[in-house]
């Protein structure tokens, strides 16, 4: 398994104008590793230019803004975050947009007007950014609409789906999963999966490079560090 040092110089050397330089996944992951040292002000650079890349990031609209809040910026941090809560709304990344919400909110700022995930009323001022990490199985979470007991909403998404015949691999983590993502959206994640793959030039035959995939698949889906420990039982549950 790479250190933090390591993975830095991975992810530096290939944005490098020689290499890669808009490789958005390779920003992505360099804002990360910055992160996990402490560098905020350069992890608010790479996932700043992530979403020069790739417009339509949400997550790293919300890891930039955190970064930034971080890095003691906080005008800087409320004006991409408010940004990246709009693309998140329209995009329908639920987990994302409830994130950027609550920083937006602890910073005293209102929460911009938009659109319902699947086009219901608009959400935003006080109202905040409704849904939440885990129970896919509820109705609570989906546009604000009233839906039939019994039907699966996707916890990434807030929106009904198809729920999981089983678990798409073993372990603790495909068990959260099979229970609280959406057989669609899982299906988008094989699609962006094969970009990581591709545009990250990994070999899932190291253990490395399996681990920096699953690493995005579960930034993609919405697990973050906290709540990876609590699937796999390491953290009690708040």
């Amino acid at each position: 398994m790479m250190d933090t040092a390591q993975r830095i110089a991975q992810f530096e050397a290939m944005v490098r104008p020689e290499a890669d330089p808009n490789n958005d996944m390779a920003w992505f992951s360099l804002g990360q590793a910055y992160s996990q040292a402490a560098r905020h002000a350069d992890a608010a650079r790479a996932f700043a230019r992530c979403t020069e890349i790739n417009p339509d990031m949400s997550k790293a609209y919300q890891l930039g803004g955190q970064a930034l809040v971080a890095a003691g910026d906080n005008a800087a941090a409320g004006k991409f975050l408010t940004t990246g809560y709009e693309v998140a709304a329209r995009r329908g990344d639920r987990m994302p947009m409830k994130a950027i919400g609550d920083v937006l909110t602890t910073l005293g700022i209102a929460l911009p007007q938009v659109a319902e995930p699947g086009g219901a009323a608009g959400i935003g001022g006080d109202a905040g950014a409704r849904g939440g990490a885990g129970g896919g199985s509820g109705a609570g979470g989906a546009s604000g609409a009233s839906l039939p007991p019994g039907t699966f909403v996707c916890a990434k998404t807030g929106r009904p789906g198809t729920k999981m015949v089983r678990p798409p691999f073993r372990g603790a983590v495909g068990e959260w999963i099979a229970g609280n993502i959406a057989t669609e959206t899982f299906s988008d994640w094989i699609k962006q999966g094969t970009k990581v793959i591709n545009e990250m030039r990994l070999d899932l035959s190291r253990d490395q490079d399996s681990e920096t995939y699953d690493q995005q698949m579960r930034e993609y889906l919405g697990i973050d560090e906290a709540m990876l420990a609590q699937i796999q039982g390491t953290k009690k549950p708040e």
